[in-house]
């Protein structure tokens, strides 16, 4: 068996220090002073470690298609990191047999005042390979990612879409025997993300290696033999992508927000009201997870009562992979009354059609009263997608169409109309 990746007690730890952060000398400087003139006025700066990967192994043979899953801050990108030899491990060792390509986020690798052109040829010296074959390759890299009109055009004022169909373009027609996939292609349109399936098993034919992240399982399922499923850093499975999927669902299903302990109390069995499933759904009641902007999200709550609650005030909270708080929806503000709550129950939520930009969401479920004081619960549901070709982190939390008016000056004339959504 020939390998392709053999990975030995990886682990990685991150620093993570409280109260300073000065991102410029000028900051830095000044800070100082501050410190010295008035230094009752500046605490001492804590520090406390965080291990993104704790003790990982795993040997993966040539040719194979590997899925990495788990919740956000399990340790995968981290892994997909250190693989690609962007950041080193803090213990263990990985051992790379090939030629690696990735594309782990928006424009990885990208100067973004070269145009598509030029990335394309520093991409291709970066990992060897010689200019005839970068100009063999050229047109077929510039059809793929379908950017014929805009290759020397500077990429920083490329589209995320257009960033990511060239990243995967260049990534994956430079032939690496290696290639390691983040979340990135959910960016994508759903007709791309075919395309690059499709592309991704002409190169598994080719005996290439591929390690993809993902949250959408339909495409783990599709594409991969074998899936890893991290929690907390860790490896808990390692096979088949159903038995995978099914380990993941239960490990993503509901958990208690830490937080909420200090709040609450420390047994959540003693909570008033315990949510014990959160579901996803399309408008019509279909299990789903990844969403199109402007689709509707049906979200249902099943719950135990533990005490008689008479002012429930339900909360449903999208945090983006960011951890923004993106939207919030309440019993309360909604002007949905809620009775006495005595027995077990199901509540609903049917939201407006989802504006919110292209990214992963986790989902946050708290009860509060009515008047938004005493906190009864507070949990974590599954992560979904929203889709959109070009809306991303860089145009805020959401997009709504604005009404646009044009007038001339001068005259009492004017002009009108609305933006597309």
């Amino acid at each position: 068996m020939n390998l392709a990746i053999r990975a030995e007690n990886l682990s990685k730890r991150f620093c993570l220090s409280g109260l300073y952060r000065q991102d410029t000398l000028r900051d830095q400087i000044a800070s100082g002073l501050q410190r010295l003139l008035h230094p009752a006025n500046f605490p001492r700066a804590t520090k406390k470690d965080f291990w993104a990967l704790r003790d990982v192994s795993f040997e993966i043979p040539q040719g194979e298609v590997i899925g990495i899953i788990g919740q956000n801050g399990a340790g995968k990108s981290t892994l997909l990191k250190i693989l690609s030899q962007i950041v080193e491990p803090t213990m263990g060792r990985a051992e790379i047999y090939g030629r690696v390509g990735s594309l782990l986020e928006v424009g990885t690798g990208f100067h973004p005042e070269l145009t598509g052109r030029e990335n394309i040829y520093l991409n291709g010296a970066i990992i060897g390979m010689p200019k005839q074959e970068i100009n063999r390759l050229f047109d077929a890299i510039v059809d793929f990612a379908e950017i014929s009109k805009f290759v020397d055009m500077p990429v920083k004022r490329y589209s995320s879409g257009m960033y990511v169909r060239l990243a995967f373009a260049v990534s994956a027609h430079l032939r690496p025997e290696i290639l390691m996939i983040d979340e990135v292609l959910s960016v994508g349109d759903l007709q791309f993300q075919r395309k690059c399936m499709r592309y991704a098993e002409t190169l598994r034919k080719s005996n290439s290696t591929i390690l993809f992240v993902s949250h959408n399982m339909f495409a783990v399922k599709t594409m991969c033999n074998r899936v890893l499923v991290l929690s907390g850093g860790r490896i808990i499975f390692d096979g088949e992508p159903a038995d995978a999927i099914k380990v993941y669902e239960g490990e993503t299903a509901v958990s208690e927000l830490s937080w909420a302990r200090d709040a609450i109390g420390g047994d959540p069995s003693e909570w008033a009201i315990y949510i014990t499933n959160i579901e996803i759904m399309d408008e019509s009641g279909q299990q789903k997870n990844l969403f199109n902007h402007g689709e509707r999200m049906r979200v249902r709550l099943t719950f135990d009562v533990r005490n008689k609650v008479d002012n429930a005030n339900f909360l449903v909270s999208f945090i983006r992979s960011d951890e923004i708080s993106c939207c919030n929806y309440n019993t309360t503000m909604d002007g949905f009354h809620l009775p006495v709550l005595q027995t077990n129950n199901a509540l609903e939520l049917l939201t407006p059609p989802l504006k919110l930009v292209s990214d992963s969401y986790k989902i946050y479920v708290l009860v509060r009263d009515s008047s938004f004081e005493r906190l009864y619960c507070a949990h974590v549901g599954k992560s979904f997608h929203v889709k959109h070709e070009l809306l991303d982190a860089h145009f805020g939390v959401y997009h709504e169409p604005g009404e646009w008016f044009m007038r001339t000056t001068g005259s009492s004339k004017s002009a009108t109309g609305t933006t597309g959504g």
